[in-house]
């Protein structure tokens, strides 16, 4: 049986590369993203990849769709948490509420995927937990305030679920993408600038592969990337 990735977040960008990255690769994919539709059009492309429509802050059906996926793929091999909630606006106009439903995407569905997973991948000889983060969980920018504060927390619950899962074997690594990522809404803010400021999804999924296929005497926690043309 082909080995299983999970992924959350699928969507039209890095998600979708993310998929197509470990399907060539030889995993069997379990795609999780609340548009089905989406997902059940990547799945005819290909063959060994299956949706499960799911909304992961939503801890039960979170389980529900987890519990699918080891019953069809068994214990996943690599597990990418690339959902993310987001927002911009400072703290005096952004909503309490947004700011409570970012965290359960970005926060709280990392918890539960890192408890249903790491143990098995342990029981099962070794797996990798990758999680896709950016720039926003090292600053807080002012129009920044209903998102920063969860990504933060996301990259700190990694940092620890790391040292305690990598001494048994299971590898936790958070990918800081410090990039406008090339998606239509990027390019139509950002009309002017030319193709190489963008960081494009394929690579970015290139290098999520990478880190989970570290070999186990040189594990990366937090690795970093931009396109050549963003400014340090």
């Amino acid at each position: 049986m082909k080995p299983l990735a999970i992924i959350t977040g699928v969507g039209p960008g890095t998600g979708a590369s993310l998929v197509r990255r470990f399907h060539d690769g030889g995993f069997q994919v379990a795609m999780l993203a609340r548009n089905a539709e989406r997902l059940e059009a990547l799945a005819k492309e290909l063959p060994d990849a299956f949706a499960l429509p799911c909304d992961v802050s939503d801890p039960v059906a979170l389980e529900d769709a987890l519990a699918e996926a080891e019953a069809r793929g068994g214990v996943p091999k690599v597990v990418i948490h690339n959902a993310v909630g987001g927002a911009f606006a400072n703290f005096l106009d952004a909503d309490p509420a947004v700011l409570q439903q970012n965290f359960q995407v970005n926060v709280m569905a990392l918890m539960h995927l890192g408890r249903w997973a790491a143990p098995r991948m342990e029981a099962a000889g070794g797996g990798a937990l990758i999680v896709t983060g950016n720039t926003s969980s090292e600053r807080g920018r002012a129009n920044f305030a209903a998102f920063a504060p969860t990504k933060a927390a996301q990259r700190i619950l990694a940092e620890s679920m790391a040292r305690a899962m990598g001494p048994r074997g299971v590898h936790v690594a958070y990918l800081v993408i410090d990039a406008a990522i090339d998606l239509e809404w990027q390019r139509k803010m950002n009309p002017d600038k030319p193709d190489d400021y963008f960081c494009h999804p394929d690579d970015i999924a290139a290098e999520v592969w990478h880190l989970a296929h570290q070999p186990r005497s040189a594990w990366s926690f937090r690795a970093e990337i931009r396109p050549h043309r963003e400014v340090w």
